[in-house]
This record gives C-alpha cells, sequence and structure tokens, in this order.
C-alpha cells in the first residue's frame, strides 16, 4: 500500500532552487533512505514533507484515502537534523511534554512515554536530566519523541551525522528494530548507513532525483566487473599502473601511490592479460583481488556525473 505519494515538488528561495520538481512514493511499512552530498536539497524537502515549509508547487498525498497534509499532520513523526532539547527536563518529561502537545491524554501520555523509552532503551534513564545524556542518548530520546503519538511515518534528518561510533550504533540498531513497525524515510549522506537498513534508495543531486529504486535493482543496474591491484612502491610499478588505462578491456582506473581499481568490460579477459602482464614484467605483487563495482562506485558515478 502507498502511505506517500509526491509529484512534482517544488521549493524556491528567490532565485535558488534547492527542490526542483521530485517525484517519489513510499511503501508503507518501508525504510527508505533519502541520499545526496550536502546542499542537495534532502533537508528542504522532509521539511515541506513534515508541513514545515509550502511548496512552491507540486503535490504531497498521505496514503490511498489521498488525504491532504494537513490532515495528516499528527500521523507524522519528526526529528530535525539539530534536534532541540531542554536540558533541566527529565527523559520522561520530554517525552510527557511532546504527548500532551501531540493531543494524548494524560494517562495516554504517561502509558505511552515509557513504552517508547523502553523501545529506545533508555527506561533506566528516564528520570535523568537530558543535560547528562550523551549524543548517542539524546538522539535516541529525539527518535523516541517522533514516536510518542505512534505516527504511520517518521522523518528522520541525519540522525546519525554528528555522532561518534558507539552513538551512531546505537541509532543504526534502533532504527533496525523499527523496521516494519512504522514507515521510516531518512536522509544521509553516508552510503553505508543506507545500505545498512534500507529497503530502498531516492538519491538527489542539486535539488533533483538522480536516481531511485531498491537496493537490489540499483546493484544490478550499476554492477560491474572490478579488478583491484595492489603492487609494490617504485617508479616501474608506478608506471605500468598509469599505462593500464590503455587497455582495451578497462573501462576506467582509479590510480592511487601503490594500487588501482580498474573498471572492466570482461572479467576473464582483465584476469588474464594481467596476470601474464605481471609475471612477464616482473612486477612485485602483493594483492590482486576480483569482485563487482560497490553501491558507493554508483553513488560516486552518478554524484560526479
Amino acid at each position: 500500500m502507498k502511505l506517500l505519494t509526491i509529484s512534482n515538488l517544488t521549493k524556491r528561495f528567490g532565485t535558488l532552487t534547492p527542490v526542483d520538481g521530485i517525484s517519489f512514493e513510499l511503501e508503507q511499512g518501508s525504510c527508505t533512505a533519502l541520499l545526496g552530498p550536502n546542499g542537495a536539497g534532502k533537508t528542504t524537502t522532509l521539511r515541506m514533507l513534515a508541513g514545515l515549509l509550502s511548496p512552491t508547487q507540486g503535490q504531497i498525498q498521505y496514503a490511498a484515502t489521498g488525504k491532504s497534509q494537513d490532515s495528516w499532520r499528527e500521523r507524522i513523526g519528526y526529528l530535525p537534523q539539530y534536534p532541540k532539547f531542554y536540558p533541566w527536563m527529565t527523559g520522561i518529561e520530554y517525552l510527557l511534554f511532546g504527548a500532551r502537545l501531540s493531543g494524548l491524554k494524560r494517562s495516554q501520555a504517561l502509558i505511552r512515554s515509557q513504552e517508547v523509552l523502553e523501545m529506545v532503551g533508555l527506561e533506566e534513564a528516564a528520570k535523568r536530566r537530558i543535560s547528562g545524556y550523551s549524543g548517542g542518548m539524546k538522539q535516541r530520546l529525539g527518535i523516541a519523541q517522533a514516536l510518542v503519538h505512534q505516527p504511520d511515518l517518521i522523518m528522520l534528518d541525519e540522525p546519525v551525522s554528528a555522532l561518534d561510533p558507539i552513538g551512531r550504533r546505537e541509532v543504526m540498531d534502533l532504527l533496525q528494530r523499527l523496521r516494519g513497525d512504522v514507515t521510516i524515510l531518512f536522509s544521509t549522506h553516508v552510503l553505508h548507513d543506507a545500505e545498512e537498513i534500507c529497503d530502498d534508495m531516492v538519491l538527489m543531486v542539486d535539488g533533483r532525483i538522480a536516481e531511485m529504486g531498491s537496493l537490489q535493482s540499483l546493484r544490478t543496474k550499476y554492477r560491474q566487473p572490478v579488478l583491484t591491484i595492489e603492487v609494490e612502491t617504485g617508479e616501474r610499478e608506478l608506471k605500468w599502473l598509469r599505462e593500464l588505462s590503455n587497455r582495451s578491456y578497462v573501462e576506467g582506473i582509479e590510480v592511487g601511490k601503490r594500487g588501482a581499481k580498474l573498471m572492466v568490460n570482461d572479467m576473464t579477459t582483465a584476469r588474464d592479460a594481467l596476470i601474464q602482464e605481471l609475471a612477464h614484467e616482473g612486477i612485485g605483487l602483493l594483492r590482486f583481488e576480483a569482485g563487482n563495482s560497490t553501491l558507493e562506485d554508483m553513488f560516486m558515478k552518478v554524484v560526479g556525473s
């Protein structure tokens, strides 16, 4: 079932157009990543979907009933990139405050706040002041406030970008557990985060959608044989690496200080020819690895094109 459909969504600020005619859909229960480099228009898109910005043009429709954005606002949970907290409040006080603002009665708000604190792993810190929370704990509390009114869709803007590795792991594990129970749309410029938990990706560049689809379909579309070669450091070895771009089976090459990554059109031909060359030229080989291009290669290709 389609939960969200946006068509030709556009936002202009004077002469600037951070979002330029984008269209995509979200399936109920799905987890979708809004990918793109900084300045791609991800935050502006999320703010429009959350009702915090009015689109210049385009349509946003929630659910099969075609309800408008205003009537769906209570069914949306939103976590901005830089959430603000009241440091003198405790975790449970903050969630009760958010639940009451969302329209829950006091008894319902207390029960739901306790449930969500347990869900995000903060039940033992419920009565601690937020000023004493770590970065990861604050981000989990932010997700809790986005969930406290039991929304159908939560939107998270760069939820792990400012966290240390421990905090990032905590939040990613939480999102993994939430998958399927609620529809998730989150923005990121880190492909690995999207690849870890998402079903679908929407890649934005300069305010437009450059690519989108399921993880599997994008892997299939952009899969290409790749050979990674690492050699001993030396002028002869480096010269040999640079000359590999002239080979007929090489479609692209990235040369580093002691190795190269080759995008090839025929893995068998390339592998056999290179092994023979390495032996004939007496090149000191340290690593020779055959594989396929990754989604990161796809990301760099699309963003750079």
